[in-house]
């Protein structure tokens, strides 16, 4: 498996994809961004692009474009809730560092 989910980020991704009513899945991928570099980026997928990777975890389609693949093999996506503030997590073996804030990271 080269990307997985926790079941706390399965879960939440389920809820969304029933209350939105359609979708394959969720594409995770990454962009050059952010104060150390390359940022995650997350969308609902309604169609699959040519080469996307699918990786089924926990009843969830995860779909990654090519370029991003590379940099998110063997991420593991985690939902957590802390306070007043929730949001999804990524533990990244490629990752060198990260920015302060959590919303960019380095290889």
């Amino acid at each position: 498996m080269t990307i997985s989910v926790t079941n706390s980020a399965a879960e939440h991704i389920a809820q969304q994809l029933k209350t939105r009513g359609q979708g394959l899945g969720i594409r995770v991928g990454v962009k050059t961004t952010g104060c150390s570099g390359m940022a995650y980026v997350l969308e609902f997928v309604d169609k699959l692009e040519k080469g996307d990777e699918v990786f089924e975890n926990q009843g969830i389609n995860i779909v990654v474009d090519p370029k991003s693949l590379v940099y998110l093999k063997g991420t593991q996506m985690d939902y957590v809730k802390q306070g007043v503030n929730e949001g999804f997590e990524f533990k990244n073996p490629n990752s060198k560092g990260e920015c302060g804030c959590g919303e960019s990271f380095s290889v």
